[in-house]
């Protein structure tokens, strides 16, 4: 009769292939045991170098031996037992190493270590802690792949391994990185949880601080650590730890983030010079030796320290993020577990392998208790037992005889048999009486550990206080600041700016120290050369470049963007058109534009329309514009906005027209409105008259006047009359064919410079003390020589800080 078929689907077969084969990669390679933190590999290799003999006190083996031996229970290749072996012994990747190497084991580099065949290797003497007791029936044995061997399933591990020397493991699916600690800390935390099993993660916290890298380098903030201590997944950022000495202009790296590759750092740092991604750097080397680590990175001059190291942070691994996943297996099922559980886990462990040792130690007092009392029943009958045994005609009949007359066990009457003759002398006799009694103390001492689980956990702590006195070091690293992810502001050198936006929309930002200050009445020098003939500057005002900018626009919209974030440009180009930088509807374009520091309900923002309309909203509510604007105030149709102004709430606000008014009145006049309100009335309007400018006031200031044929004043703030809001004002300047209709009007102090500005993009900085300080009802001096056709567009003030 045929074999009948059985047909599988691929489907089904794939399947069940897959997961078989995924779980042999979690449970026999990838992730570590919660018991003794080993994954199968380490486990091995330190059960197959005991059995060696390769104790911390004797000679060196090769390590080629030792791939050998080990690979009686591990068969997936010489070269992973051996990577395995080279990182147990490499002092920058486990905090405390559990094999000591000798020859080349690679270094920080990144070197590779040495063939096997020419390294040695033994084990560290707190190896002998993690083995310890192994001998005792500590832990479970099974055979090894092909039956011929047996090995333990987990090691005793008084050392809690996981959280000592964590382990990073990518598995099918999943994968672990749990970080080192520091051995004092991981005890007391231990200590603190077998006193009180209810402990909060909270609490072990204040114990455990965080991770202790054997790189050391620093834990920037907290809030990561708590977070993988509480849930098993967090993310730390660790910064390296430098030296800064200002006088020589160095930076000294002398810690690195955990697992960075020190060449790899280097050569990234010289490839981001090379490449100008950060400037300022002159010399780059490495002054390691074996005394420490010593990276010197030499700095220019001109640039800031601070503005360095921070790209130093963004763009190399001098700044990394340890993902946390303390993911571990359970009874060979991987959970993810919180700082409270693998502590639970290892005092489980814990508890057990003592039971099962103190057992085996009570098992066999009992049985050499036993033994003694069968001596000392002899040694009472020793005239019988002799006579016994010399008519007994062979060794079963004097067994038999023994067990029969003296009611004896088979192996008391064994070891009575087996006792030498010298033990008949009285002081043997004495150290038997001894030894029993002594081991009777001893029976006691153990059936009462194994009635108490208390007498267990006090076992567990000492063992840990011993460890902690025998092997704890002080923590490497340290803890600083919070730090969010860095910004690109962080990483732009602060200047002062002079920015440029032309009536056609064109943006640009040039460094304020491009214009050479001039005297008054001078030529000026190109701020814009390369404007059309039907363009010209209409915007210009200096700001530090980590200012946000908040564009206002002529419908009453509100764009913003850092100052940095402005395309850079010489004085000849026109610049960058707005439109690429904000959605601004058709025909739409700014008019005014805020440098702001920071966004707060202690300032207001005031606007003006060409109608005289003013209006004033909190600044705070413009913090989050977007890229397509948001809503700044309703206007009345055929009105725009002319100015903008920040205010504290107890300034004095000034309007100026096209035909030379002016009027002032208190701020408070206006209350704060919402984004979506129109205004009230500031300026009562002559016929085609509108106004050009705004300005915010204080006391010690004069208001600087430009007109659009270059003549300009200054004039003392009280010569104007404080009045009511909605007023037609007063006359600020005497307008005539001569000096043209005003264009500008400043609020200014001795010590500020202004910046004209034409239509044709020529531009003169002057020192406000060089402009006369004239009355009201003149027409001013001239302040710019214009070339024919070209008219004054703009006037900006710089302040000097």
């Amino acid at each position: 009769m045929a074999e009948e078929i059985q047909i599988t689907l691929i489907e089904q077969e794939m399947k069940e292939s897959y997961l078989d084969y995924a779980m042999s990669v979690i449970v026999s390679r990838a992730l570590p045991d919660v018991k003794d933190g080993l994954k199968p590999v380490q486990r091995r290799i330190l059960f197959a170098m005991k059995d060696m003999g390769l104790l911390n006190n004797k000679p060196y083996a090769k390590s080629a031996r030792i791939v050998g031996e080990c690979f009686k229970y591990h068969p997936h290749g010489d070269t992973s037992i051996y990577d395995a072996l080279v990182r147990m012994a490499q002092n920058w990747v486990l905090r405390y190493p559990l094999v000591q190497g000798h020859g080349n084991f690679g270094s920080i580099d990144g070197d590779p270590p040495a063939a096997m065949r020419y390294s040695e290797a033994r084990l560290h003497k707190i190896s002998a802690e993690m083995l310890k007791d192994l001998d005792k029936n500590a832990v479970d044995f099974v055979p090894n792949f092909d039956g011929s061997l047996n090995e333990p399933v987990l090691l005793p591990a008084v050392v809690p391994n996981l959280l000592l020397n964590g382990c990073s493991g990518i598995a099918v699916g999943m994968a672990t990185n749990i970080p080192p600690h520091n051995l004092r800390e991981v005890v007391d935390a231990i200590v603190e949880y077998i006193n009180n099993p209810n402990i909060e993660i909270d609490e072990l916290i204040k114990n455990i601080p965080g991770p202790d890298f054997p790189t050391g380098g620093i834990i920037c903030g907290k809030q990561g650590v708590i977070n993988a201590y509480q849930t098993g997944k967090g993310k730390i950022i660790v910064r390296a730890k430098v030296d800064i000495d200002e006088d020589k202009r160095k930076i000294i790296v002398t810690e690195i983030p955990y697992a960075v590759n020190k060449s790899l750092l280097l050569k990234n740092i010289a490839d981001l010079v090379r490449n100008k991604v950060i400037q300022g750097i002159s010399d780059l080397r490495d002054d390691s030796d074996r005394n420490g680590m010593s990276i010197v990175i030499e700095l220019k001059r001109d640039y800031n320290i601070s503005l360095i190291l921070n790209q130093l942070y963004k763009h190399t691994q001098m700044q990394t993020t340890f993902g946390v996943q303390m993911l571990a297996l359970i009874d060979n099922r991987p959970k993810l577990l919180n700082l409270k559980q693998i502590i639970e886990q290892y005092v489980l462990h814990r508890k057990n392998v003592i039971y099962r040792t103190t057992k085996f130690d009570l098992d066999k007092a009992e049985h050499k208790a036993h033994v003694l009392e069968g001596l000392r029943i002899a040694l009472k009958n020793i005239d019988s037992v002799i006579k016994l045994i010399k008519e007994s005609s062979d060794v079963d009949v004097a067994r038999k005889g023994l067990m029969s007359v003296f009611t004896l066990t088979e192996i008391q009457s064994n070891a009575i048999l087996e006792m030498r003759l010298q033990r008949l002398t009285g002081l043997e006799i004495r150290k038997i009486e001894e030894d029993y009694l002594a081991t009777l103390e001893v029976i006691k001492n153990l059936k009462q550990i194994l009635n108490s689980e208390q007498e267990i956990l006090n076992i567990i702590k000492n063992e840990l206080v011993t460890l902690k006195n025998e092997y704890g070091d002080d923590r490497r690293t340290a803890f600083g600041e919070i730090t969010t992810e860095i910004e690109k502001v962080d990483l732009i050198k602060q200047i002062d700016i002079v920015v440029t936006i032309t009536n056609k929309g064109f943006i640009k930002q040039i460094p304020l120290d491009t214009y050479r200050q001039q005297k008054r009445g001078g030529a000026g020098v190109t701020a814009a050369g390369s404007t059309s003939e039907d363009d010209f500057v209409e915007h210009l005002f200096t700001t530090d470049n980590h200012n946000y900018l908040l564009f206002f626009t002529k419908f009453g919209k509100a764009y913003g963007l850092r100052a940095y974030d402005i395309p850079e440009a010489g004085r000849q180009a026109r610049g960058k058109a707005m439109v690429s930088l904000f959605n601004l509807e058709e025909k739409d374009f700014v008019t005014s534009v805020l440098p702001v520091k920071e966004f707060s309900d202690n300032q207001s923002v005031v606007f003006v329309t060409r109608n005289g309309v003013l209006k004033k909203t909190l600044l705070s509510e413009y913090a989050n514009p977007r890229k397509s604007g948001i809503k700044a105030i309703s206007l009345d149709e055929g009105d725009n906005v002319v100015d903008v102004a920040l205010t504290d709430g107890t300034k004095e606000i000034m309007l100026f027209t096209k035909d030379g008014m002016a009027v002032r009145f208190k701020e408070d006049q206006v209350r704060n409105m919402g984004r979506n309100a129109g205004g009230v009335t500031g300026v009562k309007l002559r016929e085609k008259d509108q106004v050009v400018s705004m300005e915010v006031c204080v006391p010690g200031i004069t208001l600087m006047t430009v007109t659009e044929n270059g003549f300009g004043k200054r004039t003392e703030l009280d010569e104007y009359r404080l009045t009511a809001r909605g007023g037609i004002g007063v006359t600020n300047i005497k307008v005539s064919e001569k000096n043209g209709n005003v264009v500008s009007v400043k609020a200014v102090s001795e010590d500020d410079e202004g910046l004209i500005i034409t239509e044709k993009g020529i531009l003169i900085r002057i020192n406000v003390k060089d402009v006369s300080k004239i009355g009201r009802n003149t027409q001013g001096n001239k302040l710019i020589k214009l070339y024919e056709g070209d008219r004054v567009a703009n006037l900006a003030k710089i302040v000097k800080e």
